[in-house]
């Protein structure tokens, strides 16, 4: 482990939440400012000058003016489906049927999900993504396969068993019974354990009983410290067929608050068609909404709407996403730019301060690991992308007529992809290097 270093360059780093004050006020951009990591962790972050002065014998890397900020946080992303990323056609179910179900019915071999875990992982590093929430499979060797490449690189990452025992095909479900005691294993096995974080994973409602959901709220308040992540009103016939499995329920938000699936730590992915009560419901819970715009698009599932959730006197939790494979990307820059369009034919402009902030702390939020990750500050740890701001000629040509750190961001947000990407940093350490770092 790396022990004492200093990155200097541009620094951005956020004081408070953009959609509670200006946006000004809400980031500290030094455009020669340093980064000083100690242990694994950010002992300092201001203007260079200061922080040089207060450790002089510390090595320096300097990346002149790169944009030196936090990684990226994928609050939601399927690393079994990247094999099927840009299957062409189809909406949510069948989706799921012709492409997801086939594809992750290969996880049950320990060397294929290690494969898999490793390429999705080096995609991550590639794209700035230091930490994802992320649906393995329903069998627990995709959940070891994924936490022992993640550990080798000393990523922060969450992963959960996905839970599934019904409407699924015979080798991709469980039990109510099995799909617990798994899960609990795994949990003992792996949640906690260096920088892992276990996810207890029912995919949605309709694949899962109500003896299954009532095992996984059971497991829940159990473990309370993990987190939940689950799908939630991704699109309209989706939520037809959960009012046709429980009745009973409420709504599909009251499906999972029935069974104590909702509260801190429950993450649900895409949450696009919801009723006031439901809206009502996730907020007062402190639940939070994995916003996956890419996914949303390409699915045709609907447009998130991102002022109701966010610009209001109390605002949701929200983070970004790229939810591959459904989501076409692993650009966490495409995945704004999608946020930001999808914004705009809902009559809203979404700022790209908020954008940016959505990617990092906002999910880092939603995982409620924003006191560890997602920002560059003090006692955080250091989990860092340098973001090359010229990284093709028609970026470099923007860049010539910018005038604020607004306009330089929105510029990466619309314009950038993995070539931006030129260095990322876990815990302090230079894991991932373009190779051309000093172009």
């Amino acid at each position: 482990m790396v022990t004492n270093l200093i990155l200097k360059g541009q620094t951005l780093s956020f004081r408070d939440d953009p959609f509670l004050v200006a946006p000004d006020a809400a980031i500290d951009h030094h455009t020669d400012g340093a980064v000083w990591i100690k242990d694994g962790l950010i002992e300092r972050v201001g203007a260079a000058s200061d922080i040089v002065t207060a450790a002089p014998d510390v090595q320096v890397v300097d990346y002149g003016d790169k944009l030196i900020t936090a990684g990226f946080v994928d609050c939601h992303a399927h690393y079994p489906q990247l094999p099927i990323i840009a299957s062409y056609g189809e909406q949510l179910l069948e989706w799921l049927r012709k492409f997801t179900f086939p594809s992750e019915s290969k996880f049950s071999d320990y060397d294929y999900a290690a494969q898999a875990s490793a390429f999705y992982l080096d995609e991550c590093l590639k794209n700035g993504i230091t930490t994802a929430s992320v649906y393995a499979t329903v069998h627990s060797n995709s959940v070891d396969a994924f936490f022992e490449t993640a550990t080798k690189r000393g990523l922060r990452m969450a992963c959960g068993k996905v839970l599934m025992d019904r409407n699924a095909p015979a080798n991709l479900t469980d039990t109510a019974q099995s799909g617990y005691d798994q899960s609990l294993a795994l949990i003992n096995k792996w949640h906690n354990v260096d920088r892992c974080t276990y996810a207890i994973t029912p995919r949605f409602a309709p694949t899962s009983s109500a003896e299954q959901l009532e095992a996984a709220g059971t497991l829940w308040r159990e473990y309370p410290d993990t987190i939940m992540q689950t799908h939630l009103s991704e699109n309209k016939a989706e939520i037809d067929w959960v009012r046709e499995l429980y009745p009973e329920a409420l709504d599909y938000v009251g499906v999972y608050e029935h069974f104590g699936l909702a509260g801190p730590g429950a993450i649900y992915g895409h949450a696009i068609h919801m009723s006031e009560r439901e809206e009502k419901a996730l907020r007062e819970s402190g639940s939070a909404i994995a916003h996956c715009p890419t996914s949303n698009t390409f699915i045709g599932s609907g447009l998130f709407d991102m002022r109701s959730l966010r610009e209001c006197e109390a605002p949701h939790i929200v983070g970004l996403a790229t939810d591959v494979a459904g989501g076409s990307s692993m650009s966490m820059f495409s995945v704004m730019r999608s946020a930001y369009e999808v914004a705009q034919l809902r009559g809203y402009s979404l700022h790209p301060v908020k954008a940016w902030y959505l990617a990092s702390v906002g999910s880092a939020h939603a995982m409620r690991l924003n006191h560890k990750i997602g920002n560059l500050a003090a006692g955080m740890e250091a989990d860092i992308i340098i973001i090359d701001l010229a990284s093709t000629p028609l970026i470099k040509r923007r860049m010539a007529d910018v005038e604020t750190i607004h306009d330089v961001l929105f510029a990466q947000i619309i314009l950038a992809d993995d070539r931006a990407i030129r260095a990322t940093y876990a815990a302090g350490n230079l894991i991932y290097n373009s190779g051309n770092i000093d172009d």
